[in-house]
């Protein structure tokens, strides 16, 4: 499921920050959206910081990070604490946003087929639509380097 040059889907969640968040909040701004299976896990904890490394910069550009995962708001919180993550998680306990956005479905872990959370990113330009999407992110800790080599232009 493409979104490129589509409309981004709306969405309304939980922040980390204590606040809700919807796409309209973010209209006239870049906003780069990661989603990612689960809070201190190895690979998700190396984007993460991928992206916290990278905020200085995205920041400067007027670009907002938005990471999303099933996780409740105080795992969130713990996360961001042992990471110091400067950016807002939001949480989609019952995956509507991440199935709005492709980043929720069947995928293979293991070689075994399940359902789960599909670390995906979408950047969505000041307009409202997708400018681009990685589908399925295969290496969590080179990924930040790549939306940022896009963002670059």
């Amino acid at each position: 499921m493409s979104l490129e040059g589509k409309k981004a889907p709306d969405f309304c969640l939980e922040g980390s920050d204590g606040s809700r968040h919807s796409l309209q909040q973010y209209a006239g701004k870049t906003v780069v959206i990661y989603f990612y299976p689960r809070d201190n896990t190895p690979g998700c904890t190396k984007e993460a910081c991928g992206f916290r490394d990278h905020h200085g910069e995205l920041a400067d550009k007027g670009i907002v990070v938005l990471g999303v995962s099933k996780d409740s708001v105080a795992s969130h919180g713990k996360f961001i604490g042992s990471y110091n993550l400067p950016f807002v998680l939001l949480s989609d306990p019952d995956t509507a946003m991440m199935q709005a956005y492709g980043a929720f479905g069947e995928k293979v872990m293991y070689g075994k087929k399940t359902t789960g959370t599909i670390r995906s990113t979408v950047i969505i330009d000041p307009d409202g639509t997708v400018s681009k999407q990685w589908a399925k992110v295969a290496k969590a800790e080179q990924h930040p380097d790549q939306v940022l080599e896009y963002l670059r232009g």
